[in-house]
This record gives structure tokens, sequence and C-alpha cells, in this order.
């Protein structure tokens, strides 16, 4: 199965690093994982969708 994510830099404070990478410890995640997580969470709460989902259909956001 061939890896289809994009790659790309991205330069982060040393204080959020350090703390992106305590959280992922914890959730036992690499830091690439937890971000990785953490915008399909965002993404999934302000719109709806879950980018991972093929179908791309839009449902109902969950409760804020």
């Amino acid at each position: 199965m061939a890896d289809d994510k994009k790659g790309f830099l991205l330069r982060l404070p040393p204080q959020l690093f350090d703390e992106l990478r305590r959280w992922a410890e914890q959730d036992m995640r690499s830091i690439n994982g937890q971000i990785e997580w953490l915008l399909r969470e965002a993404v999934v709460r302000r719109t709806g969708r879950d980018p991972a989902d093929d179908k791309g259909k839009k449902g109902r956001p969950p409760p804020r």
C-alpha cells in the first residue's frame, strides 16, 4: 500500500513542540501522529466532515 500523505515543513515554537511531545508520549503516538490527530479533530469539529472519510459525506457536526 502506497503512502498517499503529503509532507511539509512545520516550524513550531520550542515550548509548543515540547508540550506536543509530552502529550504524544501520553497518548503513545509520534509527534507527527499527534499533530495529524489534532488537525483531524479540528476539521471534524469545524466542518462535521472527517477528512479520512473517502466518501466526503457531510454529517451533523458534533455538539459543542
